[in-house]
């Protein structure tokens, strides 16, 4: 399942840097951090990304009743470190059935979170209403986080978006009714400051929302 980088914004493939560029380039989006291949969540696959990760890697913590660690992903290479990264979660949905949470932090212009999203990206721009309220609010490392819907997203999903440790923050819910749980103020951990605790993480099978 290691599978070949790929680009961040549209997941089509990569090119390593060579003699006639010194980084990745992506054809339709030119230099890219690239996308690593995912792998099943394991409480090992998180250290790594953890390890590497140049940005928060954020998670509910702790999680809520009945949810599970699905996944993670990291844009960026040994050289220049997890430049966006992506943590998926599902359980009990708050209306029934199974929803699934994906979780984004990343540097500006990387364009994960968009990709997810569903959007054009590289980053949530006009696509939210900064200009009233927010919808929903995190506490993300202590802080009250507040996040704006995104619209123009696909109908099968809620997007909400913010910045969070100068940083991008997205929070991508299937299906969009799941997004009831951005309203409960969840309390997200970054998991570079996170303890031993870690290693007790409940580890799912692998969401498919990664791999999209």
């Amino acid at each position: 399942m290691r599978g070949e980088p790929s680009c961040p914004k549209c997941g089509g493939r990569v090119r390593a840097p060579g003699l006639f560029a010194d980084a990745w380039q992506c054809d339709v989006h030119g230099a890219v951090h690239p996308m690593q291949p995912v792998v099943p969540p394991s409480v090992e696959a998180l250290s790594v990304v953890v390890h590497r990760a140049q940005v928060p890697v954020w998670m509910p913590w702790p999680l809520p009743v009945g949810w599970l660690f699905t996944g993670v992903a990291y844009a960026g290479d040994d050289r220049s470190g997890g430049r966006a990264t992506a943590v998926a979660c599902s359980g009990p949905g708050p209306l029934g059935g199974v929803g699934e949470l994906l979780l984004i932090a990343e540097e500006l212009g990387v364009g994960l979170g968009a990709r997810f999203a569903g959007i054009d990206g590289p980053d949530p721009g006009p696509a939210m209403s900064v200009d009233r309220p927010p919808q929903a609010k995190v506490l993300a490392a202590g802080r009250p986080t507040p996040l704006w819907h995104v619209s123009g997203t696909p109908e099968d999903r809620a997007v909400f978006a913010g910045e969070a440790r100068g940083l991008w923050l997205w929070a991508v819910v299937w299906p969009e009714q799941t997004g009831l749980l951005m309203y409960d103020e969840l309390v997200l951990t970054d998991l570079r400051d996170a303890g031993a605790e870690v290693e007790l993480l409940p580890c799912g099978a692998l969401t498919p929302r990664l791999l999209s």
